[in-house]
């Protein structure tokens, strides 16, 4: 009996597909005509108040849709028809040959355990980082405890910056837009000291290293160097922090807008109306200011894109540093070492490196992709930068090429500060939140607010205070108001 050779078979195989594909076809058009007749008659009889003419042109044009679509529907049946086939083959030819084909299995095997090990790779890798960024949206109530313990309430507008001594007495200073900076009793709230010398919002405020002497700029275009005495008053009782507000996510946050009554300023409050020393150079806002280590210079950083640097004794410009696209936002000072870092709506900021007085270097750092609204040390090799692109990152100063950690919010981020005993980051945020996080980019809390306490408007800067007070944290924002938090992370002193 003579046997079929395959290539016959398959050819005569595709032909009787192709017939009965064609006869599928044509028994599609007749039921399309004889359904297209019957839709017609049918239509007839229906009330509408389209023309006979215009349904009976809508009713081909469906008729042809539809057969389109039987076709490709036909043409997709035939085609798996055919991947089946070849898929069979391609096992019978893998059953039928030996020795080469044993090589190509055994490549295949290779092959798919490479597969494997990069399948499990990626899944391993992608959890890991999806583990991390989940991390940072659970809620670690059980680590974190907070208690608001005082509210510093005097200024007639908000409150742009605050700032703890460094020496003693430990004192709480305010710059607000109100044109007047504060300084208060951390314990009792109340103001101390009142300086009325500039003529423009107060937009910042730092105390010196070691003396007596504060530093504040202001959109009139100066910074001012004053000099303050204090006498603390006899500090209140404190609540028992044994009854603590844990920092949790499920605490019911209010939108509503407490009406802001007009505040009365402390009238017993003493005032201090002239400067020491004055620093003009700057063409714009001076935005921020802040104390070199040895307290011997300044640093300001003005909306005329520039920083400048300046000998307090003789009020003499040292150094214009130059290089920013836009208007600066913020400066800071290294705590220990002659390092300034300026931040702009640029979104870039810089490092201007002072320690060898012949060589004045600077990196610029493109981390951001909006403003970068402030970036702080830290008293190891870290450099801390937020934005307004609602990101907060961690740099290492000895490899600055990438961030070693990032903070992804949910708004906003404003003035940023660093504790230097437990490393922990205070995001204030444009929509009224301060969250709590580590240097890894691990959240520890988010300071309760409800419509009886928190800020009720932005909040501009976060300061945290290293001495043995009451409150450990400060808060202040557009709602005229500073905040005292006494802050507790449990986990993080043990693992210490």
């Amino acid at each position: 009996m003579p046997v079929e050779s395959g290539s016959s078979a398959a050819a005569r195989q595709a032909k009787q597909k192709r017939k009965s594909h064609s006869l599928s076809i044509r028994r599609t058009n007749s039921t399309e005509q004889d359904r297209s007749g019957l839709q017609r008659d049918m239509l007839e009889g229906q009330d509408s108040k389209l023309p006979l003419s215009l349904r009976s042109n809508l009713l081909d044009l469906f008729s042809q849709i539809e057969r389109e679509f039987e076709n490709l529907y036909i043409e997709n049946l035939e085609l798996r028809r055919e991947i089946e086939t070849l898929n069979d083959r391609l096992a019978a030819d893998g059953q039928t040959f030996e020795g080469a084909d044993l090589a190509k299995g055994a490549l295949k095997t290779k092959a798919s355990h490479s597969t494997s090990q990069l399948s499990q790779k990626l899944k391993t890798t992608y959890k890991a980082s999806t583990s991390k960024i989940v991390s940072s949206f659970k809620a670690t109530t059980s680590r974190a405890v907070c208690q608001l313990v005082r509210e510093y309430v005097g200024h007639r507008d908000g409150i742009w910056d605050l700032s703890v001594t460094r020496t003693q007495p430990v004192v709480l200073g305010t710059a607000s837009a109100d044109h007047t900076a504060m300084l208060w009793s951390i314990e009792t709230g109340k103001c101390l000291l009142k300086y009325m010398g500039h003529q423009g919002s107060v937009n910042s405020i730092k105390f010196h290293p070691t003396e007596q002497m504060a530093l504040t700029a202001s959109g009139d275009q100066t910074a001012h160097i004053w000099r303050y005495m204090v006498q603390l008053p006899t500090p209140q009782p404190v609540a028992d922090i044994s009854q603590q507000t844990p920092c949790e996510d499920d605490v019911d946050f209010s939108d509503k807008d407490e009406a802001d009554g007009e505040v009365e300023g402390p009238n017993d409050c003493p005032s201090i109306r002239v400067a020491t020393t004055t620093l003009r150079s700057h063409q714009g806002v001076v935005i921020a200011a802040d104390w070199l280590v040895g307290g011997k210079q300044v640093v300001t950083a003005s909306w005329d894109r520039a920083a400048n640097l300046y000998d307090v004794e003789t009020s003499e410009l040292v150094h214009s540093l130059t290089g920013h696209d836009q208007e600066l936002t913020h400066c800071c000072t290294h705590p220990t070492q002659r390092l300034v870092v300026t931040s702009s709506r640029d979104t870039t900021f810089r490092l201007w490196d002072f320690r060898d007085p012949s060589i004045h270097s600077v990196n610029v750092f493109q981390g951001h992709t909006d403003t970068v609204t402030s970036a702080v040390f830290t008293v190891g090799d870290n450099v801390v930068s937020g934005s307004d692109d609602r990101t907060v990152k961690v740099w290492d100063l000895k490899n600055m090429r990438s961030p070693i950690a990032t903070i992804r919010t949910d708004s906003a981020v404003n003035r940023i500060s660093v504790s230097v005993n437990q490393k922990i980051i205070a995001l204030p945020h444009d929509n009224r939140q301060v969250r709590l996080f580590d240097m890894s980019g691990v959240r520890l809390a988010r300071l309760p607010r409800t419509n009886r306490q928190g800020h009720r408007r932005m909040v501009c800067c976060s300061a945290w205070c290293e001495d043995n007070t009451s409150c450990n944290l400060f808060t202040c924002g557009f709602d005229r108001q500073a905040i005292g938090w006494n802050i507790n992370i449990p986990a993080l002193l043990q693992e210490k």
